[in-house]
């Protein structure tokens, strides 16, 4: 276990996150990736009259993309994410900043690995995409 990581490690402790503005053609590029082709994703006419949304929305994968990345990141190669389950529960839009962050759940000093809550929240501090990860640290 890379004890560095996990020595002191406990539940509560802040996963540290960023924020994300993503542009039109970030989410165009990231839909036409995936192979979505929803209009919701690009098309504002059709976004907001038809489907009633109040702009373009981020595609919901990219925001569990950057639920990923955040637990990677706090990680800084000491390990790997083994699992990680999240639900969007609202939308976001493009023009809006949403950051990712969370906590840990608990450690097993035994086993090397720890259970983390990652989020992400919206602009006004909702959490818009709550997901739990699981990961496993380095042998030393």
């Amino acid at each position: 276990m890379n004890t560095a990581k996990t020595t002191n490690l406990k539940p509560g402790d802040a996963i540290p996150g960023r924020a994300y503005a993503p542009d039109n053609v970030q989410n165009f590029m990231y839909s036409a990736a995936l192979w979505n082709a929803h209009r919701i994703h690009f098309d504002m006419p059709y976004a907001t009259e038809v489907e009633g949304y109040p702009g373009i929305v981020m595609s919901g994968p990219m925001l569990g993309d950057w639920l990923t990345q955040c637990v990677i990141e706090w990680l800084d190669g000491a390990g790997q994410m083994t699992q990680l389950e999240y639900s969007n529960r609202k939308a976001a839009y493009i023009g809006e900043t949403v950051t990712s962050g969370g906590r840990v759940l608990s450690v097993d000093h035994d086993k090397g690995s720890a259970r983390l809550e990652v989020f992400i929240k919206n602009e006004a501090g909702d959490v818009i995409v709550p997901g739990t990860a699981v990961v496993a640290f380095d042998k030393a």
